[in-house]
């Protein structure tokens, strides 16, 4: 029993000892990603320019409507303006908003009637990043058309159901009513 003892006894301090003079493992590649990353770059600049392109064809083809380009990186015109009004949503109200999408040829993707009428509690929610961005432009009232690059839309991924991967859109929005959030009912 000793003996056993002794020998596991050796055998731990063994391991202790030789766990001490391990080094850490080096990668068998020493490439930094840089590479990839400055694929990834071009290959996003060439689908920006891409789908700015085909925007910029359909604001030319269409040169009695107005584009207003957004600092954002999208377009947009109104169709129904309300000038009267300048109150625009912001965090902490309510935005009860309708809208239809479109791909860039004017197929529906998604109607009206399909989205139902949406409640955006304004900062607070996740929804598409242009339209977020865009019902912040908007006065009660007011109908806008924008164009979204696929970065301001479902971008990459997609919305996993009609949209597509890296589809630039056509959102018309109407923005039926804004409220403070403490005038709305629970969620």
């Amino acid at each position: 029993m000793k003996k056993m003892l002794l020998t596991i006894a050796l055998a731990a301090g063994a391991v202790l000892t030789g766990c001490s003079q391990q080094q850490a493992r080096k990668p068998v590649s020493r490439t930094s990603g840089s590479a990839f990353i400055n694929e990834s770059v071009e290959r996003n600049r060439k689908l920006i320019a891409y789908e700015e392109a085909q925007i910029d064809s359909i604001i030319k083809s269409n040169p009695a409507i107005k584009y207003i380009a957004s600092d954002k990186g999208y377009w947009y015109h109104y169709e129904i303006e309300n000038k009267q009004d300048t109150i625009t949503p912001k965090r902490g109200d309510v935005a009860f908003f309708n809208y239809e999408v479109k791909d860039l040829k004017g197929n529906v993707i998604y109607s009206e009637v399909e989205l139902r009428p949406q409640v955006y509690y304004v900062d607070k929610q996740n929804i598409m990043m242009g339209l977020r961005s865009g019902i912040k432009l908007m006065n009660e009232g007011e109908k806008v058309t924008f164009l979204f690059p696929s970065n301001m839309g479902y971008g990459y991924h997609g919305d996993n159901n009609k949209i597509g991967t890296n589809e630039p859109l056509i959102c018309t929005v109407t923005l039926n009513d804004i409220k403070h959030e403490t005038e709305v009912e629970d969620r």
